[in-house]
């Protein structure tokens, strides 16, 4: 998950923007260009510890787990990076990846208990799994098309496969805490105008 403060540019303006998806260094990449500072990246929790449990022999798959989930339950983001670095701590004796993969880009996996979001929300928004439906659900509705012409072509297919996708769109678990999220962004930003005006 991306997600950026308001009154940025044109382009970025509103109570707040979110993008999720996997990991991207392109992507990152645009975001922070977009956003600057007020960009805050939420890594795939789902992913990272796929990534870290491909490290460890199968015998400590459920004691990290447990690290991992307890770690990521938290309401306080600096206790859980307390609680991820000592993890990364213990294993790198043995298993120097697994401790290297739980440090890699360690403060995005705790974006949203950073910004205070808990609750439905911050178990539907941790992981990229609702991004993932949709990019199957195009897959599908594109499958039988075996030449693609253009970009032009492109952009239309996938355009009609998201409103076709659509239909079959619920609404975002915790969409109610949704506010949650825009006021922790908006505070972003304050403090950010805050401290630009303190250099000026």
């Amino acid at each position: 998950m991306v997600a950026a403060g308001p009154g940025e540019p044109r382009a970025r303006s509103g109570a707040g923007t979110a993008v999720r998806d996997r990991r991207s260094p392109a992507l990152i990449s645009a975001i922070k260009a977009t956003f600057g500072s007020l960009a805050k990246i939420q890594r795939c929790q789902i992913h990272k510890q796929r990534n870290i449990l491909g490290h460890l022999p199968d015998h400590l798959h459920a004691n990290v787990t447990a690290v991992l989930r307890e770690a990521w339950k938290l309401g306080d983001a600096t206790v859980a990076k307390r609680r991820l670095e000592r993890l990364a701590s213990s294993l790198e004796a043995d298993h120097p990846g697994a401790a290297a993969s739980v440090r890699e880009g360690l403060d995005e996996t705790l974006t949203l208990q950073e910004l205070g979001v808990d609750g439905r929300l911050y178990v539907k928004l941790r992981t990229t799994n609702a991004i993932e439906n949709l990019n199957s659900g195009i897959a599908w509705y594109s499958k039988n098309v075996k030449r693609w012409q253009s970009g032009s072509m492109v952009v239309r297919w996938v355009s009609s496969a998201i409103l076709e996708a659509e239909k079959k769109f619920r609404r975002v678990t915790g969409w109610k805490d949704i506010q949650k999220l825009i006021r922790a962004l908006t505070a972003l930003e304050s403090t950010e105008e805050a401290t630009a005006e303190r250099v000026a």
